[in-house]
């Protein structure tokens, strides 16, 4: 009879054994089911019945209870985002003027931008008779004006423009026209008289909710810093149009005295200023923003000229080191 001590080096020597050698197939069978020992993966029905000390029972309850209660939460959120929507007017800001980000200083925009590979840029660079050079400038202005072309491409337009002039403001729920076709030489027809190396740049200003700008409308009051040529201007339209004095001007030359010397004779159409009837901005269906195009008629050729342009009201503030109420941007024409 075996004593104890060799018992347990049966045992041990059993526990480590190699198990006999199974084919491939059979052994994934075998994993599946065992009918040896009537188990799957290796656990008898009975255990399956039990899992991490629960039955199937027991999980069912659990499962019904987190489904109800994420269900509810989910009902919550939904119903709190609608009350909130509830609150918004898809047409008319939460929080305008000064209690907005933007705040009531109105920022000015040019087009056309340099490509979007090269978005820092604010360089306009051309060979004025090379058509392959500059069309990717000309194709910019294509694109941006398009809107202003084809009423259909503005959602609403359309069905709401109103030929508007000083003294006719467009009624509530209508817009003010802007016909940019008989801008010439700035029109497509004339490839915005780029091919003549005295292109036309853009200027927008951009829309802040409910803004009501505050005219320089009189010629005997008018900023000390703003350029000597628009006061001019400013005097001879009161004289001439006083009608069109409600206007927010528009000035632009060069940055620094070379500059000035350099940038050439400009002109501005179809006036010297974004016209006073657009304004305030009330999100109206199928609002287009006012332009005003700036003619660079001779330009010096082959040196970087830096411009700046600006808008001119009582209630628009500049800041050259912030660029607020101004924009910058070069032109080289080789």
């Amino acid at each position: 009879m075996p004593t104890v001590a060799e018992e347990s080096i049966d045992a041990f020597q059993n526990y480590y054994a190699r198990p006999p050698e199974r084919p491939k197939k059979r052994s994934f069978r075998q994993m599946l089911y065992d009918p040896e020992t009537k188990s799957y993966f290796g656990r008898s029905v009975e255990s399956w019945g039990t899992v991490l000390g629960r039955d199937r029972v027991s999980w069912a309850k659990i499962g019904v209870f987190y489904t109800a209660f994420y269900g509810v939460l989910a009902a919550l959120v939904a119903i709190c985002m609608w009350a909130f929507l509830q609150t918004l007017d898809p047409r008319i800001p939460k929080w305008t003027l000064d209690g907005s980000l933007i705040g009531t200083n109105p920022g000015l925009g040019f087009r056309p931008l340099p490509p979007t590979e090269n978005v820092e840029s604010t360089l306009i660079w051309y060979k004025g008779t090379h058509h392959d050079n500059y069309k990717q400038w000309t194709d910019a202005l294509d694109e941006f004006l398009a809107v202003y072309k084809v009423p259909g491409l503005t959602p609403g337009r359309g069905q709401n423009i109103y030929n508007c002039d000083y003294n006719q403001p467009p009624p509530k729920g209508q817009v003010c026209d802007v016909d940019i076709k008989a801008w010439s030489p700035c029109t497509k027809e004339n490839n915005y008289s780029y091919h003549k190396s005295s292109p036309c740049v853009f200027l927008k200003l951009n829309k802040i909710y409910d803004w009501i700008p505050e005219y320089y409308n009189d010629s005997a009051n008018l900023p000390k810093e703003m350029p000597i040529n628009l006061k001019t201007y400013i005097g001879e339209m009161e004289k001439t149009q006083m009608h069109k004095m409600n206007t927010i001007w528009v000035s632009c030359e060069g940055e620094n005295p070379a500059d000035q010397e350099n940038v050439g004779p400009v002109d501005y159409l179809p006036i010297r200023g974004f016209p006073g009837y657009f304004y305030p901005y009330q999100n109206s269906e199928g609002y287009l923003s006012p332009l005003v195009a700036v003619h660079f008629q001779r330009p010096k050729r082959g040196i970087i000229i830096n411009i700046e342009c600006k808008a001119w009201a009582r209630n628009i503030i500049h800041d050259r080191k912030e660029r607020v109420g101004s924009v910058h941007f070069e032109l080289l024409i080789d």
